[in-house]
């Protein structure tokens, strides 16, 4: 449509296309053609890889757009690490945590212990941990019961035996 003369304005409007993406989209098509519009492959980016992006941008002047066709990555990634380099310094690109679910690893309880690997006051507090459930069990059943027997004298039936 770019090339038909329509405007970036009207692109924008029209199929509800952000300008910054709408001019990568357009510097890939002039550059690579037709292909480099397909997704590309995620970058995993390393702290040196990080490093090199950021101190490209800053000593060559390249914009966002330019230094992502370069490194063929996402410009709204580059300009998070540039910000984090700016305001905190290039040593907190190494310390950028991943987005998203924890590997399965760190999730969930952590491993029960088999009795022979445990000392005996965890054996002691397992123990009790387990008797207090177990009473806390029978008080619930207790008093289910005891409701369910208020229920069945309050209709005029008596009790089961069980």
């Amino acid at each position: 449509m770019l090339e038909n003369g329509f405007s970036q304005k009207y692109i924008e409007k029209h199929f509800g296309i952000n300008h910054r993406l709408l001019g990568y989209l357009w510097a890939r098509y002039q550059s690579e053609g037709a292909s480099g519009l397909i997704k590309k492959k995620n970058v995993k980016a390393d702290y040196a890889f990080k490093l090199q992006v950021v101190r490209d941008i800053e000593e060559n002047h390249l914009t966002l757009v330019s230094a992502a066709l370069k490194y063929n990555m996402c410009a709204d990634q580059i300009r998070v690490w540039r910000k984090i380099a700016q305001t905190h310094g290039y040593d907190a690109l190494a310390t950028i945590r991943p987005r998203g679910r924890p590997p399965k690893s760190d999730m969930g309880r952590p491993r029960k212990k088999k009795p022979e690997e445990m000392t005996e006051l965890e054996r002691l507090r397992y123990e009790n941990e387990c008797l207090r459930a177990e009473n806390a069990l029978l008080k619930k059943v207790k008093a289910l019961v005891e409701a369910r027997e208020a229920r069945l004298k309050e209709i005029g039936r008596k009790p089961s035996k069980d």
